[in-house]
């Protein structure tokens, strides 16, 4: 017999955790968001979720692209439909789901080029082009609700349908009421919000999950609620009337947002001094957005804009390259 002989290029050992597999967990840790937003909302935040959804896969279908094979389309759907009001009209989630892909990703040159976060991308396209139905916020109606009158909008249409009661988020009555909401609401997720600002707690265990598995850099949250802490905590005790500190950490889409988007290792920095910039970076703008700015929330408008300092931060701190000296 004749012994063949491989050639192969270094690294020899291969990592498991490929990009599929990351994909796919971190899908499977939205899940648990997702039932309990079904649970609150109804059946709404499902179809929205799923529409978003829909909405990503299509230009991964018409390209032909990695998105359909990794995972990462349906990943960018989910995380975009969680950052939506459970009443918004479906054909609204699709619309977002697909610039998420085309502008978040595909214009870039595909996954792991592009600058910025894609369902952030698609979220802020959503909340310059529709406004009001991007802040339009429904009731929790209980899980036997099938949906919302308003989800089922023609295209540019408004629905002919009252949708029940709607009204202010926490963070907006708190923003220009100066009234603050029961924090044990904001643990369960049983307040007004878009259909990811649930259950503050679970998305707390879903976090400690990731940083276990090693799936996202504990640096990232870990200095973006720091931050959001000391900060809030400071203007809190001097007694001005903002917000107390447990009540800024878990309203609005800050724990969504800190868990599963600024993580995202594509659009943050690589050297772990830079990781502490970004991080910081984000807090102090969630507090600077959310006490002084125009919006009572500030997350989205915080990562992206982190993002965009991501290159300019990996210039400037340099991963030591292994072998050498400082």
């Amino acid at each position: 017999m004749i012994r063949k002989l491989h050639l192969a290029t270094s690294p020899h050992l291969k990592d498991e955790e490929q990009t599929a597999h990351i994909m796919r967990e971190l899908i499977y840790t939205l899940l648990p968001v997702l039932a309990i937003a079904v649970y609150y909302f109804g059946f709404a935040a499902l179809w929205v979720v799923m529409s978003s959804v829909l909405g990503a896969l299509l230009p991964e279908w018409i390209w032909k692209r990695e998105g359909l094979k990794d995972g990462s389309a349906i990943l960018t759907g989910l995380l975009l439909g969680l950052t939506l009001p459970p009443g918004i009209a479906l054909w609204i989630a699709f619309l977002g789901g697909f610039v998420s892909i085309v502008v978040g990703k595909l214009v870039w040159g595909g996954l792991g080029q592009n600058v910025f976060n894609p369902a952030l991308v698609g979220r802020a396209f959503l909340q310059s082009a529709f406004p009001i139905a991007i802040t339009t916020w429904n009731n929790p109606g209980g899980w036997t609700s099938l949906y919302y009158p308003s989800n089922l909008a023609m295209p540019f249409m408004q629905s002919a349908h009252a949708d029940g009661l709607t009204g202010a988020t926490p963070l907006s009555i708190m923003k220009f009421e100066g009234q603050s909401s029961d924090i044990m609401h904001l643990f369960l997720g049983s307040t007004r919000g878009s259909i990811g600002e649930t259950c503050g707690i679970v998305l707390v265990l879903i976090g400690a999950y990731l940083l276990y598995k090693k799936l996202i850099n504990w640096r990232i949250p870990l200095s973006i609620l720091l931050t959001v802490l000391v900060g809030s905590s400071l203007f809190y005790w001097m007694g001005t009337g903002f917000a107390n500190p447990l009540f800024t950490l878990f309203s609005g889409g800050l724990m969504l947002g800190t868990v599963f988007m600024a993580t995202d290792p594509v659009t943050s920095p690589l050297a772990p001094r830079g990781i502490w910039i970004y991080g910081i970076g984000i807090g102090v703008l969630v507090l600077l957005i959310r006490y002084f700015g125009g919006l009572p929330e500030g997350v989205m408008y915080a990562i992206l804009l982190m993002n965009a300092f991501t290159p300019m931060i990996n210039r400037f701190v340099k991963i030591r390259t292994y072998g050498h000296k400082k």
